[in-house]
């Protein structure tokens, strides 16, 4: 899929902000746009959250969902791709896992959900990470481009808001300034957002990341469109060596050694973390105690609190 920057095929994708700033300096008006727009406290009812190393596909008539989105993106990146015809919709928060997977995946996802809406182009847009001393975000980004230009159709890039477009320099070290968005489904509008609800089995969705194992690294689809229900798993990670030590660390050395950027970190990264460490503790063998039969879990949204819950499925 070669990328089309500002309407013109690109015969070599820019793998910086900085060079794509430098052949299309209008992107920067695009970021300042997002950055400039008020910021949305979300609540659970018609949310999807798509958690690290995730993705969905959503479309406008679906009942089920209002809102897809994603947050604490320091040196992540969070993925929208967009058809403009049929409005589907498919989001990941990557941080350098399976990138190339995904953009393939994201492309599939939308593409087999617009089939009947001859109409329309692929849209694509970035939002996350920042210039911060390791260059996390950057690699990430050129990483993220790479991955779309190497497909075969065409998509257009119309938001790049990363890296040093998202970078406040303020306070002594450099710090993101959007860390998470939203995307209405139905009006097509991408906001910055924040989602103090992060949907169900967050600890054990998170455990995937902070582990190894054969399903670690796979950015998994989490959101099953036939049926208009959150599917999590089935997937294992290793035991994590040295669990119990980590919960007796102090809060900053948890932060400073289990986080690429500890100084942009939200408050609530250390307590999740923990929360995770629990989880992991209790359940060393997720595919003995928590997938036994090898089946996926599967919650719907209930219609009297809009909320995910669980269904046997």
């Amino acid at each position: 899929m070669v990328v089309v920057l500002n309407g013109v095929l690109a015969d070599e994708c820019p793998t910086s902000v900085r060079a794509l700033l430098a052949a299309h300096p209008g992107y920067r008006d695009a970021a300042a746009q997002l950055l400039a727009a008020a910021a949305r406290v979300v609540a659970p009812p018609g949310l999807l959250y798509v958690g690290q190393r995730e993705l969905a596909a959503v479309v406008p008539h679906d009942k089920n969902v209002t809102i897809i989105g994603s947050d604490d993106a320091t040196s992540c990146i969070i993925v929208v791709v967009r058809h403009s015809g049929s409005g589907a919709v498919a989001l990941a928060h990557l941080d350098g896992s399976g990138t190339a997977e995904a953009a393939a995946a994201m492309v599939a996802k939308v593409q087999q959900l617009a089939v009947g809406y001859p109409e329309g182009r692929l849209e694509l847009q970035l939002i996350g990470g920042f210039t911060d001393p390791h260059r996390y975000s950057d690699e990430l980004f050129a990483n993220i481009m790479l991955s779309f230009h190497r497909l075969t159709e065409e998509i257009d890039l119309t938001l790049a808001c990363c890296c040093e477009l998202n970078t406040a320099l303020g306070g002594g070290s450099p710090s993101p300034l959007v860390t998470g968005v939203g995307v209405d489904i139905r009006a097509g509008d991408l906001f910055p957002a924040t989602f103090p609800d992060k949907g169900p089995e967050l600890p054990l969705r998170c455990a995937r990341t902070i582990t190894g194992g054969p399903n670690s690294s796979q950015v998994l689809d989490i959101y099953d469109n036939a049926v208009g229900m959150v599917r999590i798993g089935p997937f294992s990670y290793d035991p994590l060596r040295g669990v119990d030590l980590w919960l007796e660390q102090a809060d900053d050395f948890i932060l400073h050694h289990l986080s690429t950027t500890p100084n942009a970190e939200p408050p609530h990264f250390v307590h999740n973390i923990r929360v995770t460490l629990k989880f992991i503790q209790q359940h060393p063998f997720p595919a003995v105690t928590v997938f036994p039969d090898s089946r996926p879990h599967y919650y719907r949204r209930d219609e009297q609190t809009g909320c995910w819950i669980p269904v046997r499925f």
